[in-house]
């Protein structure tokens, strides 16, 4: 018995714009899984990836946080990953691909959480987003840099998960992932972060639940459950009423999850990314790097070849933890015989 080619049947019940793992295509042509579907493999793959285990000391907002309940980069991505599976099963999409996408949403991110990707992508002339850096992990870094070559669709919700302060619901629908469940993955992070993220805000006393705008606690709610409760079933309840053309929302939704995110940038994010902090970064990377560039034998690896010693610089630094990245630091400042 294939016990594979039974779960591709199984698919063939979900909603007719799901994707299927049946139609999906590779980077490298493989042999088939007797028991998994692609989409599982690519589950599997990311979960298994050692840039994924990296995320468990990875920044979330609080660096190095005193407290062992603030979220990281993992637990962000954790969260989403629920998040997203409960709104695909919802609307009878794609499970597994949903899944797959969550999990490998966020590995390109570099340590100390957006704040370093800005100090990075500032010392190398805006060439970094981590969203690229998550896609080129996957393509390129894992496997001694033969990449977990995942599915078409998985990569696709990689590359255009992101949205920064931007739309939501870009009006070109060209910028939207390919299938419903990327679709998913890319708001299910939006929920995740500003509701988990005010949470931390409030643990760490930089805010209170007082502070949270009133509109907010009217429309979605005064805890943390319910309003995740309330923009989930808004985000099924409006995608079903069109036909599942696109995942969306209704207006009045939208609109406060933008202004939960102002008011994130406003009292957390911009306070937390003080100039202070960004300086002392900017130190602990510019260190780092000119100090590989010097023996880069050393550090970084010799893949991929035809990348110029730079691009891999930036691959070494993004890949590494918060713990990791402040050890190296020290290795290189601090003389020996102090340590």
């Amino acid at each position: 018995m294939n016990i594979r080619k039974e779960l591709e049947k199984r698919e063939e019940n979900l909603h007719p714009r799901a994707a299927r793992s049946v139609n999906s295509k590779r980077q490298r042509e493989e042999k088939k899984s007797p028991v998994r579907t692609e989409f599982q493999r690519d589950r599997d793959r990311v979960l298994h990836s050692k840039s994924f285990r990296r995320l468990k000391h990875k920044t979330q907002v609080f660096i190095s946080p005193g407290g062992d309940h603030f979220r990281t980069r993992l637990t962000h991505t954790l969260e989403v990953s629920q998040i997203a599976r409960t709104i695909a099963r919802a609307l009878n999409l794609n499970e597994d691909l949903t899944e797959a996408i969550g999990l490998g949403h966020d590995l390109g991110h570099t340590p100390f959480g957006h704040t370093g990707e800005k100090v990075l992508n500032e010392l190398f002339d805006g060439v970094f987003k981590h969203y690229v850096q998550s896609l080129r992990v996957v393509e390129k870094l894992e496997h001694n840099g033969k990449g977990l070559n995942l599915t078409d669709e998985v990569r696709d919700g990689i590359i255009k998960h992101s949205k920064g302060q931007g739309a939501i619901i870009p009006k070109n629908k060209k910028r939207l992932p390919i299938t419903l469940e990327g679709q998913i993955v890319r708001i299910s992070d939006i929920i995740a972060y500003v509701n988990h993220d005010i949470d931390d805000a409030i643990r760490a006393k930089m805010i209170t639940g007082r502070d949270i705008p009133e509109s907010t606690q009217k429309l979605l709610g005064k805890t943390f459950a319910k309003r995740i409760d309330t923009i989930v079933l808004d985000v099924i309840d409006q995608s079903l009423k069109n036909s599942l053309e696109f995942i969306s929302i209704s207006n009045e939704i939208y609109d406060e999850i933008s202004r939960l995110r102002d008011f994130l940038f406003d009292r957390v994010y911009l306070v937390k990314e003080s100039e202070e902090e960004i300086e002392k970064i900017r130190k602990i990377f510019s260190t780092i790097i000119s100090h590989v560039r010097k023996n880069p034998g050393k550090y970084i690896s010799p893949f991929p070849a035809e990348d110029t010693v730079d691009r891999r610089i930036i691959d070494f630094i993004a890949g590494m933890t918060d713990r990791y990245v402040m050890n190296l630091f020290e290795q290189i400042t601090v003389p020996a015989f102090i340590i």
